[in-house]
């Protein structure tokens, strides 16, 4: 790989300017999901360890470049003094006279957390004077921001162009993660896509087909590409515009020597709602005037055979309306069973997206996946091929 790790840096006696992903869920001025502030602790530990001085730089919610109160990083400080078990120093901006004398005033064992850098509106313009003033607060740059990565903003991108930088251990994990999974992975591969539209996975699906063994499609885009095939599929969520689309995809798979995983049995309601009535059916025999919820058994079965067969195991996405009981069935089925195997020691299983790993979590199979991402979009674009701003300005 071509970019550094903290392993490769200097830090004794060090201003070690840290791009962290701390935006995290807060209610009535509280944290309700220490996860991303977790995942840094290992960075941020590290870089004391060895006698570095760890400033953080993060964003807080979307305050457009403008400063605004609610949006202050100052309600992180609790959770964060939890997670590392010490002080942590606060100053009122990211750049200026409050972030320059927080810095000099540092000792040996503190830890600064500088204010929202979208305060200021040259943060997502990637403005260089904003990257050369948040540069010059320290000495190295480490990005530890991965679910960040897939912006080009002057604290993920910018600045890292102006110091010696590396990944944090939280983006290093990551990269590799998503290295063995992807890049060079153990084959067979198996990846598992879900969720409501084809229309918003369609570079996902399209790279994917080129990488992977077997692609497992759930949740409404199923609908879509059995609607393409000629099922009908009544009342269920489909994109019937994107029929082309979706034959396209398996022309594409076909082609590439990869094989797609429809439902062949699916379960059906009358209504969205959870613990409504339903009932199991061929994938094929869906009743004009009922929706597609989740995957039937015998489809899960199938699913649960494929994962048997492979050694490489990429999730993002539900295959069902996994939010309401028992319509998550399906997805938890086919969770168990890949936790299963993972535990055993034949997958190695990745798996990021806000909807998956709510899904991964209600199923109690994500500890024991390989690796959860934390990242959404950054995840995606991954998955899809994409470069990422945030890592390229950490090569070479």
């Amino acid at each position: 790989m071509a970019w550094k790790t903290l392993d490769d840096m200097e830090l004794a006696g060090k201003v070690a300017l840290v791009r962290v992903d701390i935006n995290v869920p807060v209610e009535d001025g509280r944290v309700t999901d220490a996860t991303r502030i977790e995942r840094i602790v290992p960075t941020v530990t590290d870089i004391l360890a060895r006698g570095g001085k760890p400033v953080l730089l993060a964003h807080f919610g979307r305050p457009k470049g403008e400063v605004v109160p609610e949006m202050s990083l100052k309600v992180t400080l609790p959770a964060l003094e939890a997670a590392f078990g010490r002080g942590v120093i606060f100053a009122e901006d990211c750049i200026g006279l409050p972030a320059k004398q927080a810095v000099a005033a540092l000792s040996e064992g503190d830890i600064l957390l500088l204010e929202n850098t979208r305060f200021h509106a040259g943060e997502e313009k990637n403005d260089p004077a904003l990257a050369a003033a948040l540069a010059a607060l320290g000495d190295v740059y480490v990005n530890d921001a991965f679910s960040a990565a897939h912006r080009a903003h002057a604290s993920t991108e910018g600045i890292a162009r102006l110091l010696p930088s590396c990944a944090g251990r939280n983006m290093e994990a990551e990269l590799k993660a998503l290295e063995s999974a992807l890049a060079t992975p153990e084959r067979p591969v198996v990846a598992v896509v879900g969720g409501a539209k084809v229309s918003t996975k369609l570079d996902l699906l399209g790279n994917l087909v080129a990488k992977v063994d077997y692609l497992v499609i759930g949740g409404g885009m199923a609908n879509t590409f059995l609607a393409a095939q000629g099922v009908a599929v009544g009342k269920s969520l489909c994109e019937h515009d994107m029929a082309g689309t979706a034959r396209d995809i398996l022309d594409k798979a076909k082609a590439a020597g990869c094989e797609i995983v429809l439902p062949v049995d699916v379960v059906c309601a009358r209504e969205f709602r959870a613990g409504a009535e339903n009932e199991t059916v061929a994938a094929d025999a869906c009743p004009p005037d009922a929706m597609i919820l989740d995957a039937g058994p015998e489809t899960v079965k199938r699913i649960e055979d494929v994962f048997g067969k492979c050694r490489t195991l990429i999730w993002n996405g539900p295959l069902g309306a996994f939010e309401i009981d028992p319509f998550d069935a399906a997805t938890n089925a086919a969770a168990q069973k890949a936790a299963e195997l993972t535990k055993a020691g034949a997958l190695v299983s990745v798996a990021g997206g806000g909807d998956t790993v709510a899904a991964l979590n209600g199923a109690g199979a994500a500890e024991a996946f390989s690796y959860i991402s934390t990242a959404g979009g950054a995840f995606l674009e991954w998955m899809e091929g994409k470069t990422l701003p945030g890592v390229a300005a950490l090569e070479g």
